[in-house]
């Protein structure tokens, strides 16, 4: 799993694009990618995933992407500091994060005044898609 690419990873089902907005998911497991991407477009989301965060920062997709959903725990930019870069370029854009070690969380930096959602592994996906409709929501507000 370390040495995945970094680009962002093709969609199976991008031949039938959803009409949703558009979420990011940022994990090196690449099975969380896969069932966070199914889930997603499940809920007619357009996802787009990425093994590692330098690969969303540098993928140009950061200004269209209207929730990130992160882990913590990845090599190389970890989720804290994929989170202070997301927040530098786009203050207020909702991110969810997630992680297999809840003591992370108490790291979990402040950003415009607001922590980010946390999630713990195993989680339920209905959880996840209430919160990102929320996040997305309260972006709006």
């Amino acid at each position: 799993m370390g040495g995945a690419d970094p680009t962002p990873l093709p969609s199976d089902s991008m031949t039938a694009p959803s009409s949703g907005p558009l979420v990011a998911v940022v994990d090196d497991d690449q099975g969380i990618l896969r069932s966070l991407e199914y889930l997603l477009e499940s809920a007619d989301y357009r996802v787009r995933v990425f093994a590692f965060g330098t690969a969303l920062l540098q993928s140009g997709y950061l200004s269209e992407i209207e929730c990130v959903i992160s882990d913590v725990d990845m090599p190389g930019m970890d989720g804290f500091e994929l989170l202070r870069s997301i927040h530098d370029a786009r203050p207020g854009l909702p991110t969810i994060v997630i992680t297999g070690y809840p003591e992370t969380v108490k790291r979990l930096p402040l950003l415009g005044g607001s922590h980010p959602r946390v999630f713990t592994k195993p989680f339920a996906g209905q959880e996840l898609l209430t919160a990102v409709g929320d996040a997305l929501r309260s972006s709006i507000e």
